[in-house]
């Protein structure tokens, strides 16, 4: 028999999920309306050429950007994650993109520094324009949600944090889909490369 108070509870929750949801998808769906598709598009075009591609980021920022790279190796890229032991020396002409909401996060901000001055290209993305990472990047890929210090709630309803990393989590599985497409490959040959020792 149900509890009456369990069945209110219940009703509640759902209630609340299906606000939730909503918010979730109205927010990320304004934040990538705002997206420059040409800087996208400038930077899948420097990934296509790049020899190798490496990625950083801290937190649930440098999971979403470990989830690209993901996909960028089973599209046949030599891609690596900074800090990682096997992960080699940057070098001229390769790609480096990072991820910080903030735009300042130091050990992001001294690799990002480093691969500059090696002759490397940065993407960089942010919710902060006018941060030292923007400034720095070759691609800026500025993304206007609320950075984690923004307790507001001016720009998103969300806790700090949420929407930065949910956009981006999108875009660049939107960006994934897109090189998918371009460089012809069907989801077979992509499956050949999917992690076999689990």
């Amino acid at each position: 028999m149900t509890n009456v108070a369990q069945t209110v509870i219940t009703t509640d929750m759902k209630t609340y999920l299906s606000d939730a949801i909503e918010l979730v998808l109205i927010e990320n769906k304004s934040v990538l309306e705002k997206i420059n598709y040409f800087t996208i598009a400038q930077l899948g075009q420097t990934i296509m050429n790049s020899p190798r591609i490496f990625v950083a980021g801290e937190g649930r920022s440098g999971l979403v950007i470990k989830m690209f790279a993901m996909r960028l190796m089973h599209l046949g890229h030599q891609v690596y994650v900074v800090g990682e032991t096997i992960t080699p020396s940057i070098q001229a002409g390769d790609l480096l993109i990072n991820f910080s909401g903030s735009g300042t996060t130091e050990h992001i901000w001294q690799i990002t520094h480093k691969s500059k001055e090696i002759g490397a290209y940065v993407a960089s993305v942010t919710t902060q324009a006018d941060s030292p990472l923007a400034k720095i990047a070759d691609f800026l890929v500025l993304i206007e949600a609320a950075a984690k210090q923004d307790h507001s709630h001016q720009k998103s309803q969300q806790f700090s944090g949420s929407l930065f990393e949910q956009a981006s989590l999108l875009l660049f599985d939107t960006l994934f889909h897109v090189l998918f497409k371009e460089y012809g490959k069907n989801a077979e040959s992509l499956w050949s490369l999917h992690a076999n020792l689990e």
